[in-house]
């Protein structure tokens, strides 16, 4: 079975995506990605640009414009998840994960609360 690659950091943003993004672009391919994922599709932890960094206007030739504060993010969910880079899992399992390691324990604000989306995800 083929995994999706995805930053681990994204784990978070799909906890809280209700549609609103960057762009309608953004909007449509986050939605996409999201619907692909939660039918339980093998997810392989990357810690380079995935298929929701495509439609972002921070992705910029395939490196994000904001790298340092994303790659915090993404060492933060696997830190608090207990997974590397790397590791190939169903996406249902790392959304159990970040929910009760990060989520229900209130540690997101910590790890990403400095996101220009933050204000969303309360």
């Amino acid at each position: 079975m083929e995994a999706y690659p995805i930053r681990p950091h994204h784990g978070l943003c799909l906890a809280f995506f209700r549609g609103k993004g960057y762009s309608e672009e953004f909007v449509e391919n986050m939605t996409r990605m999201q619907k692909a994922l939660e039918a339980n599709a093998a997810v392989c932890l990357t810690e380079k640009t995935d298929g929701i960094c495509a439609a972002c206007p921070n992705n910029q030739d395939g490196v994000c414009a904001t790298a340092k504060k994303v790659a915090r993010y993404d060492r933060e969910v696997l830190r608090h998840c207990g997974l590397h880079a790397g590791d190939t899992l169903p996406f249902r399992e790392l959304e159990a994960r970040v929910r009760e390691t990060i989520l229900l324990p209130g540690k997101r604000e910590e790890i990403c609360g400095d996101c220009q989306w933050s204000g969303l995800c309360r």
